[in-house]
């Protein structure tokens, strides 16, 4: 499985900022879309990315407030990305490396999208899923999780 069949099913919603905006305003974008990251944008390039990591580390740093940092001061201006040619069983021990949450998903200079940890987990889950259900089926008189049920023999 590759990243773009992640990006194909998850679709091309994206959520960006200006590396100018106040890291204020960046926290309640995140917080009005329930999402935990954002691409950072400066003239159509990727110039960074801002996490709920960095937001906490800026806050641990400043005593409990966001201050008035700009999210240049914050974002991670150097995040690791990932092509949507790019094998998931690539892309797992990349993420788990870095203890990366959230990868950028690039073609050339253009970003396709933002992968999280979730996405991918959730992909390798499905697939398992349909692997199982795809091998049961092969075996001849497999029973399914209805007739396994009724057929366990009652306890007590």
């Amino acid at each position: 499985m590759k990243v773009s069949d992640i990006l194909r099913v998850k679709g091309g919603t994206l959520y960006t900022a200006s590396p100018d905006d106040s890291l204020l305003k960046a926290v309640e974008t995140m917080n009005h879309f329930d999402i935990g990251s954002l691409a950072i944008m400066e003239h159509g390039d990727l110039v960074g990315m801002l996490t709920f990591r960095e937001v906490i580390q800026n806050l641990a740093t400043n005593g409990g407030s966001l201050g008035s940092s700009t999210v240049r001061k914050v974002m991670d201006d150097h995040p690791m990305s990932c092509t949507p040619e790019t094998e998931l069983d690539q892309v797992r021990p990349m993420m788990i490396e870095r203890h990366c949450r959230y990868m950028p998903v690039m073609d050339s200079r253009m970003l396709m999208g933002v992968i999280s940890f979730y996405d991918v987990a959730k992909a390798v889950v499905d697939a398992q899923n349909f692997e199982n259900k795809m091998l049961k089926a092969y075996i001849r008189d497999w029973p399914g999780e209805d007739e396994a049920t009724a057929e366990a023999p009652a306890k007590g």
